[in-house]
């Protein structure tokens, strides 16, 4: 069995018992909080049918391979009031959807995930002076939920001025196989990795690993002060042979290894569809490798490419891993913006093992319900115990979780949001905490425009709690709140998906 179809089951394994706990309660239509798993479930497969039924094109979408984690229920406060879940950066699942629309389809329900989508658009929200990290809370009536509020609450990193970025260390392992040929998908790798070389500073090394049907090292770390000799290297690559991706990501691990440098970013980037072939292994021994690699300092990031043959679980799984951030390139611009625009935060972490905690006050909240994150949660108890896994975030990045709220009275003051992490740069544990709380009924106008977002999600998921929802309203509220080329091209999507969901 390959490297990548053994990995893939080991990651259903480990996500199907969480997933599927989060079917365990859900609110009835007469507000009632708790109601059995399989009523939510029944209501839901309804729902679907209802909403959108996705539309596929044959040949373009096969071999596409996401993964269900389920749908947040809403929680009663009186059986548990706390929200424990991992930080999350990445960006994948908006970029996939954007993809298929763009094609002429709507992905399939297990290709969204909402948090993706809400945390692709920038934050205004201000940087902290010293600090790692800057928490800001806000919320409002929710514009889709009659009764509800909705709740943002934002995690901003510190920001790293270019200069200032440490020296960085690193392998490219790019996949050249005969799949990288279909749709020319290995000439937009090409692209993003001469913008990325092109952002790098004469300090920063580069080395180029490939696979095919075979691994090999086509360039050692090489210094941006020969970038010609880099960019020369990744011209020539060509699609070849069968996919061994187990043999690329050894030779590239063992090469970060070799030429490890103490207080650098030591990363593998990983540009591959995701699909292999060829090469067997134990699925625990490689991901125990990644993990022990991860602990060393030696991370790694994921970029997907291509449609039709992708493996969207194990691209995002890898990076979970490997302590790195996962994106899904479906255009030179994505690049553009991956690793030109943030490229400082894409490539220095400033927090490790990022986890969120948010304790409700039952006296003020009557239930809630997270918005996302399904695939991120940390058992409550799990908070504290600093050896379970938690999210990496990089220099600048920001981080937004919105829930809603059904209030007992009208109350601002909720509760409290606990952030917990290593530290980068000291590898000394901190958690900070604020007051959950916001001020009148009014949502922020950009806070109004990620309720779009999120609901857009929610729909195209048939998400149970998006049941009454209507893309004609998503698109209203994204028109008036809109106020930058992102928005305006996500309203673009938003038209399209209706006309598709007509069809």
């Amino acid at each position: 069995m390959s490297f990548f179809r053994v990995l893939f089951l080991v990651v259903l394994t480990l996500f199907v018992t969480a997933c599927q706990s989060g079917k365990d309660e859900a609110e009835s239509l007469s507000n009632e909080v708790h109601d059995s798993a399989k009523t939510m479930e029944e209501a839901s497969m309804d729902s679907k049918a209802e909403i959108l039924v996705p539309i596929w094109n044959g040949s373009e979408t096969d071999n596409m391979i996401f993964e269900e984690y389920g749908t947040n229920p809403f929680v009663s406060t009186e059986d548990d009031t706390l929200s424990t879940f991992a930080m999350d950066v990445d960006t994948g699942s908006y970029s996939v959807m954007r993809n298929y629309i763009k094609r002429g389809s709507l992905p399939p329900d297990d290709a969204i995930r909402v948090e993706e989508f809400v945390n692709y658009f920038k934050s205004n929200m201000k940087a902290p002076t010293n600090d790692t990290f800057a928490v800001h809370v806000d919320g409002g009536k929710s514009p889709f939920g009659e009764g509800y509020h909705l709740l943002r609450i934002g995690i901003k990193g510190k920001e790293i001025e270019v200069e200032e970025r440490k020296n960085a260390n690193l392998i490219f392992v790019i996949d050249v196989s005969g799949s990288m040929n279909r749709e020319n998908r290995l000439e937009l790798v090409k692209k993003s990795l001469r913008v990325l070389v092109d952002e790098l500073q004469p300090q920063d090394r580069v080395g180029i690993v490939v696979y095919g049907s075979r691994g090999r090292v086509v360039l050692n770390p090489t210094s941006i002060d020969e970038k010609d000799k880099i960019l020369d290297a990744i011209e020539e690559l060509q699609p070849e042979g069968s996919t061994n991706a187990e043999e690329g990501l050894t030779l590239g691990y063992e090469l970060a290894r070799e030429y490890f440098t103490e207080g650098a970013i030591n990363r593998v980037i990983l540009a591959s569809d995701g699909v292999a072939n060829v090469g067997e292994t134990g699925h625990e021994e490689i991901l125990e490798k990644i993990k022990d690699y991860a602990k060393k300092d030696i991370t790694l990031s994921t970029f997907g490419f291509g449609m039709g043959n992708y493996n969207d679980v194990l691209m995002e799984q890898l990076a979970n891993d490997g302590d790195g951030n996962y994106a899904y390139i479906d255009s030179f611009s994505e690049a553009r913006r991956i690793f030109m625009e943030e490229l400082t935060g894409t490539l220095q972490t400033i927090a490790k093992d990022a986890k969120i905690q948010v304790e409700f006050d039952p006296a003020k909240v009557d239930r809630y319900r997270l918005l996302g994150y399904e695939n991120r949660d940390v058992r409550d108890e799990d908070f504290r115990n600093d050896s379970v896994d938690g999210g990496e975030v990089g220099a600048g990045h920001s981080v937004t979780a919105l829930y809603e709220v059904k209030l007992r009275d009208d109350t601002t003051e909720l509760g409290e949001v606990r952030v917990r992490f290593f530290n980068d740069e000291t590898g000394e544990v901190e958690e900070i905490n604020q007051a959950v709380s916001f001020e009148g009924d009014n949502l922020p106008e950009d806070l109004k425009f990620l309720a779009a977002v999120a609901e857009f999600a929610e729909i195209l998921r048939g998400s149970y709690w998006a049941r009454e929802s209507s893309l004609e309203s998503v698109l209203e509220l994204a028109q008036d709140s809109a106020h930058a080329e992102e928005h305006y091209a996500f309203i673009e999507l938003v038209k399209d998906a209706m006309a598709l969901s007509r069809e």
